[in-house]
């Protein structure tokens, strides 16, 4: 199928079909008016989709492309597949909302594509230039859809927060980089592995690391680097708080990833201190910080920057199994969230959206179908077996007692706990307190949907759990096996 195409290409197929979907909604857009947007919405979700069968269909690529710096492997797929998945959510998610909202413009759904665009472009970085380039298309279009709303005083001010602080997060970054470089003398992955393999690991190179650490810290919203997702959403509109959270984070840990296990194994011993002291700050923070909010936006950030922590309890035990249970990690994050935010897109009384937590006090009275999704999605995120929150967890934390890291691991499980309070609180609103006004009907089918897809995920993802465990375990081989 992929004779006529240059061999070099066919690693970045799926990125090239991307980026001239997207130029092609964007003609369809400009000449079809914003009377069009649910139509490029769906186009959109299909172009992910193909995109994702891409991904699979190019797995017999020859592995790199332009000069080596593009880099296709079963990781990379895994989580591509992850990231588009995210996408597709989010984008169907919504659909619905912006028109009700009064914010459907055709520029959204193309938006959300190039920051998809960024994020793959990201996973297959094999060189710092590649992840920067593919890190600051991601976040241009993250900045843009933050201010979307343009008739509210707070996502401008959203928007605005998150690009100083992004600009500052990325001007570390490049600083690194510039760092590794001159020490280094190569800006490749495999170059760099090898220039930090010898007994002579230079000091500036570790320099260099911190910085890279700090900027790739702020993109999955580790602490001490995570004061821009409070604000940022609470402040955006619902439906791209949902994406920020989602897909954004999965491949901002993949990049993590790829770059620390990747062209700095060699030295893990340095930078495994550094994680795990950001893993302890996430979850500990993720956990209390939580307690007192009474925006459930908010909330979902706190416990946003807490799972990341989770997730980085497997990249600090810097084994094949410790990025295998990221990875799961990952795949029941995706579910878990989407299915929250979806929840949380019902929260609309009277046509007007409502994001106090009280609001949600006696849905199981008023609306008994939502508030039980709610509540397994809350169980899950807890950590509360059978549900697939528990697995997530599970992985990461035996690996972390597979690598020595003992006191990690009791940390992470006693954050875990006090985490459990206020998803539990949530659940003690809906099924024990007096009902307040009934939420309006579903925002649109697409929300059950998407409800009903990750709530079974969630809740039965006990009984067949193997796709999920063979690919991640699979992914992470090909990160070692170089």
């Amino acid at each position: 199928m992929t004779a006529w195409i240059p061999e070099q290409m066919v690693s970045a197929l799926p990125e090239v079909f991307l980026a001239l979907s997207i130029m092609a909604l964007l003609m369809i857009g400009v000449f079809r008016g914003d009377g069009h947007t649910r139509a490029i919405g769906w186009f959109a979700v299909a172009v992910t989709v193909v995109a994702g069968i891409v991904v699979v269909g190019t797995s017999a690529g020859p592995g790199e492309a332009f000069g080596g710096m593009f880099i296709a492997d079963a990781f990379s797929r895994y989580a591509k597949i992850l990231a588009l998945a995210g996408t597709a959510l989010a984008l169907i998610l919504s659909i619905s909302y912006i028109e009700q909202e009064d914010l459907a413009r055709f520029e959204y759904p193309i938006l959300i594509l190039f920051a998809c665009l960024g994020m793959m472009m990201m996973i297959s970085a094999n060189d710092l230039i590649a992840l920067y380039i593919g890190l600051e298309l991601q976040s241009l279009a993250l900045y843009v859809l933050a201010a979307y709303r343009r008739d509210s005083l707070r996502s401008p001010e959203a928007g605005l927060k998150y690009f100083v602080l992004g600009a500052l997060s990325s001007g570390m970054l490049l600083y690194g980089a510039s760092l590794v470089y001159g020490f280094a003398g190569t800006t490749g992955f495999e170059g760099i592995a090898k220039a930090v393999g010898g007994s002579d690991s230079s000091f500036g190179v570790l320099v260099g690391l911190v910085f890279i650490t700090a900027g790739l810290a702020f993109k999955v919203s580790a602490v001490p680097f995570h004061m821009w997702t409070p604000d940022v959403y609470e402040g955006s509109p619902t439906s791209v708080t949902a994406f920020f959270a989602i897909a954004p984070k999965i491949a901002a840990v993949a990049l993590f990833v790829r770059v620390l296990v990747g062209p700095f194994a060699p030295i893990a011993a340095q930078w495994q201190q550094v994680v795990v002291l950001i893993a302890i700050l996430s979850m500990v923070l993720g956990a209390f910080a939580a307690i007192n909010q009474h925006n459930i936006k908010r909330l979902m950030a706190y416990s946003s920057i807490g799972h990341v922590g989770y997730m980085l309890v497997g990249l600090a035990a810097g084994t094949q199994a410790g990025v295998q249970g990221v990875l799961i990690y990952l795949a029941i994050y995706l579910a878990m969230t989407a299915g929250a935010f979806a929840c949380i897109l019902c929260m609309r009384v009277h046509g007007r959206m409502v994001n106090d937590i009280d609001d949600l006090a006696g849905l199981a009275q008023t609306r008994p179908l939502l508030a039980l999704a709610m509540g397994v999605f809350m169980f899950s995120l807890a950590g509360i077996p059978p549900l697939a929150g528990f697995f997530g967890k599970l992985y990461v934390f035996l690996a972390a007692v597979e690598a020595g890291l003992y006191g990690l691991a009791v940390i992470g499980v006693l954050a875990s706990v006090v985490a459990a309070f206020y998803y539990m609180r949530i659940v003690k609103l809906m099924y024990f307190d007096e009902p307040g006004e009934s939420f309006d009907r579903l925002p649109g089918r697409e929300v059950g949907f998407v409800l009903a897809g990750t709530g079974l995920f969630t809740a039965f993802f006990f009984i067949v759990p193997s796709p999920v465990l063979s690919a991640a375990a699979t992914a992470a081989k090909s990160l070692f096996a170089g």
